[in-house]
């Protein structure tokens, strides 16, 4: 969950503006409330930064400290905004002159903001890096005293009030897929893969890889039918982030980037067995002699066009497809 917040606020300049006391000559600007920020890229009143007791000093390099900041502004009586019109410098050095630690420091930084200000919903950090739950977050002390001496409201207030769409596209706990495992073809026998993980890869035939031994999730015969209603490379637990992309009618099918907003990258697994693009109203079709995945018109008799995943939920399917009116 932490991961994902910052991506809703992006804006196409890449520009962020805290504000503790907006000025009226201001008012006239379209602003924007803002849950979460970049750590580095804001503009704040510094009597008021340090009243907050600036950054967490316990935080290592870097990580965490956009959440730890933004967190803060909000449960201790700021407001944080979006300017479009702003221009925030982001001076890099040109070379590094501290060593970096090597191997948990992001997730410590990622926990200790949890264990300070997230209260129970912690927990689902945890759900989710089960290897995070016993790993130290040093000494917090000094944080939460500072909480409790500025009176700072709870997480669920905060969620509850200032990130309250937030569970719609990113839940605490993963909604159950709908489909999952390896895509064989019914007409060959063959199974859908992807040799690459990378963004503008094609999706290919080959032989199935599943009579070799048990499938994991880093070989890429192994693809999820997801709550977004999108498929990806890896079983639940493990999905990459790209997707089955298909642009139109006799198109390849494509990974791309993920980007959970449905067009090219909604699908529907039919009672037919068919995967069906609503945007291009085609199928999902095979060439077994040329190993290519297609979108083609949608054939009911072609058992090219027909695809058993491994695995599926009635339940989840069956609501997938009543809102596509099947």
């Amino acid at each position: 969950m932490l991961n994902q917040w910052s991506s809703r606020h992006k804006l196409s300049n890449r520009c962020y503006v805290l504000l503790h006391v907006m000025s009226s000559a201001l008012h006239f600007i379209h602003q924007s409330e803002s849950p979460v920020m970049a750590g580095g890229l804001f503009a704040v009143d510094r009597k008021w930064f340090w009243e907050l007791g600036g950054y967490d000093t316990g935080l290592e390099i870097w990580g965490g400290e956009q959440y730890e900041i933004s967190f803060k502004v909000w449960m201790c009586g700021g407001h944080m905004e979006d300017i479009p019109c702003s221009r925030v410098g982001h001076i890099y050095r040109k070379y590094v002159p501290y060593k970096v630690p090597g191997g948990v420091s992001l997730a410590r930084n990622l926990k200790r903001v949890a264990e300070v200000w997230m209260d129970e919903y912690a927990e689902y950090i945890y759900q989710r890096r089960p290897e995070y739950r016993h790993l130290s977050a040093g000494d917090v002390s000094a944080q939460k005293q500072l909480r409790s001496r500025l009176s700072c409201r709870s997480f669920r207030w905060f969620m509850t009030e200032v990130a309250w769409d937030l569970p719609k596209h990113y839940p605490p706990v993963e909604p159950p897929a709908a489909a999952w495992g390896e895509l064989r073809n019914v007409g060959s026998g063959l199974c859908m893969e992807s040799k690459h993980f990378s963004s503008g890869s094609p999706i290919r035939l080959e032989k199935c890889l599943k009579g070799r031994g048990e499938p994991t999730w880093s070989h890429g015969q192994v693809f999820t039918f997801g709550w977004r209603e999108d498929v990806r490379v890896g079983d639940p637990l493990h999905t990459k982030k790209v997707c089955f992309d298909a642009v139109s009618h006799n198109s390849p099918v494509t990974l791309y980037d993920c980007h959970g907003m449905k067009g090219n990258q909604l699908w529907a697994y039919r009672k037919d067995k068919s995967l069906y693009h609503p945007i291009s109203n085609s199928c999902v079709d095979s060439d077994a002699a040329q190993k290519r995945i297609f979108m083609n018109s949608c054939d009911p008799s072609s058992l090219s066009q027909r695809w058993l995943f491994q695995n599926t939920n009635a339940t989840v399917l069956d609501s997938f497809n009543s809102n596509h009116n099947e």
